[in-house]
């Protein structure tokens, strides 16, 4: 029960966070990604400060082989193949967010405030999904 409360609460300043700095805000996504018509830089200080606390946090806390509060150990990525799936995957997000003007993350929390446009795009995110599991599945299956 105490774990979840956690989550909760690293979820509820992980959510804080995209409203204080506008990243639930379309418009001032794509402004950011634009960069030929009325580029907006704003943004790059909300990746600034994401780049400095996970820095304290890594060098202070994982490197130095902490374990951490709610896991018998940190669960790190190990690859660093750069795959076909990985290229087209990153390429797909981009576009859908380029388009959209929302990642994920902000896109769930617009759910919550009622936005009508955000209705599509997490339906699309989810049919996303599903079209990726079923046609990855289908290649899975002939190999």
């Amino acid at each position: 029960m105490k774990a979840r409360f956690f989550y909760f609460l690293a979820a509820f300043l992980f959510g804080a966070g995209l409203e204080l700095s506008q990243m639930t805000d379309p418009q001032k996504v794509q402004g950011f990604l634009n960069l030929t018509r009325s580029w907006d830089p704003s943004l790059i200080f909300v990746m600034i400060g994401a780049i400095l606390v996970n820095s304290i946090v890594y060098y202070t806390w994982i490197k130095k082989k902490e374990t951490p509060l709610f896991s018998p150990k940190f669960l790190i990525p190990t690859s660093k193949d750069i795959t076909p799936k990985l290229i087209i995957g990153s390429i797909l997000f981009g576009i859908g967010w380029g388009i959209a003007g929302f990642c994920p993350g902000p896109a769930l929390s617009g759910l919550f405030r009622g936005q009508s446009e955000v209705f599509i795009v997490v339906a699309s995110m989810l049919s996303g999904m599903l079209i990726y599991n079923v046609i990855f599945e289908r290649i899975l299956e002939k190999s």
